[in-house]
């Protein structure tokens, strides 16, 4: 009796690629798995290619802030005198304290903003948005009184136009990422806007944790390091 030869199994695309990008993502920890776009980049995939875009464009304004930083260090430490006479610098009170913790509190309510969006709670996700577009405002007006109140300005040396330089471009992404939350906010009110997936709200929650963390380093270099 002849025997029939079963017909051959198709290979998709993906048995079809030398490397499986799927797999090497799903190896990744799952708080990195987001930032990356899932299915191996297929076209389909508008909000995971969308997403690492997104990281992408912050990892550029990463280099900018990175750059910020060394010219700030190289011209601190090879400066004979970087405080000039008269004058207190920045100084480190307990007002610019509570307005630290106010502004790296954030991102522990934008982060639970966003899990209750994923959950379907949008009530609840209004309310902790709003709340992070507030304590981001309270920031800001923390940063405008220290400088109304510093003894210095923008042409005080090479001291104060650094500082007044760090800081305004900083305050100019925090007002970025609270605007960028006003339109969110703004957006949740829309029928079935959320449909499709929430690509804005994680882009705009990522933009934030960002945010947080060059106010550590922009902290730590202004006011906790010490001639």
């Amino acid at each position: 009796m002849a025997r029939t030869k079963s017909a051959p199994i198709a290979k998709t695309h993906e048995d079809e690629s030398p490397i499986n990008l799927e797999r090497i993502r799903q190896s990744f920890p799952q708080w990195l798995q987001r930032f990356l776009p899932s299915g191996g980049g297929q076209h389909h995939d508008l909000h995971g290619k969308a997403m690492f875009g997104f990281t992408i464009f912050l990892l550029s304004e990463s280099l900018i802030f990175a750059s910020l930083f060394v010219t700030y260090i190289l011209l601190r430490t090879s400066a004979t005198t970087w405080v000039p006479s008269g004058v207190k610098g920045p100084q480190l009170s307990t007002a610019l304290v509570i307005e630290t913790a106010i502004l790296l509190s954030s991102s522990f309510v934008i982060y639970f903003a966003e899990r209750s969006l994923d959950r379907g709670k949008i009530a609840r996700f209004r309310l902790l948005w709003l709340t992070t577009s507030v304590m981001g405002i309270l920031f800001l007006l923390g940063t405008a009184k220290e400088w109304a109140d510093n003894d210095f300005g923008l042409t005080t040396g090479l001291m104060g136009s650094t500082y007044y330089l760090l800081t305004g471009f900083h305050g100019f992404h925090v007002m970025t990422g609270i605007l960028l939350q006003g339109i969110m906010l703004w957006r949740s009110f829309r029928p079935n806007n959320y449909r499709q997936g929430h690509f804005g709200v994680s882009a705009v929650s990522l933009f934030w944790h960002f945010v947080d963390v060059i106010w550590i380093v922009l902290f730590s270099l202004l006011y906790l390091w010490r001639t």
